[in-house]
């Protein structure tokens, strides 16, 4: 049984100021770039692109990780010969750009690591941010966001369950036993 702890307009609120606090700590948006990891980051993503262009009044570029591929501890043993196929679709080059990185939960920074990873593959920025909606604690690796949308501590048996509008037909973030 899921118990919704943040409803449609505290999501709201919160990628708000993750907005805000992005560009006080960029000093603007000038050289930004933000980059979601699938599936529900990326929606954040455009989210967060979508208020800066409304705050600021200027485009920031969106781009997408798919970093299967560069996860540690995936493995399909029956095909652990054929690769699994990610994608980066990003249309412009981050070599020397201020990179807001952007996921729903960050949880043990797996995820996390190999975006950077996969990040790196593309060029080397200047900075990379990160921006997560929920923090819930248990990190295996040394990776802490820079931008938390809410704070949500959990035990290990449970879960964080995010719904965005454009896939699940709602925003939500609930909390789930596993």
């Amino acid at each position: 049984m899921a118990k919704e702890v943040v409803d449609s307009m505290a999501m709201k609120r919160a990628l708000t100021r993750m907005t805000y606090e992005i560009i006080e700590k960029n000093k603007g948006i000038e050289d930004l770039v933000i980059v979601g990891i699938k599936t529900r980051g990326i929606y954040l993503a455009k989210r967060i692109a979508q208020r800066l262009q409304q705050l600021e009044g200027a485009n920031v570029p969106v781009g997408e990780l798919d970093i299967s591929l560069y996860r540690d501890d995936r493995h399909d043993a029956a095909n652990k010969n054929e690769p699994i196929v990610n994608s980066a679709k990003l249309d412009f080059d981050i070599t020397e750009k201020q990179v807001i990185l952007v996921d729903d939960v960050l949880f043990t920074g797996r995820t996390i690591r190999a975006a950077l990873d996969a990040l790196m593959d593309q060029g080397r920025p200047k900075k990379i941010n990160l921006a997560v909606l929920v923090d819930r604690g248990h990190r295996e690796l040394p990776i802490r966001a820079d931008f938390v949308g809410k704070n949500i501590p959990t035990s290990l048996d449970e879960q964080i369950v995010v719904e965005v509008e454009e896939i699940d037909e709602k925003d939500s973030i609930m909390i789930e036993k596993i």
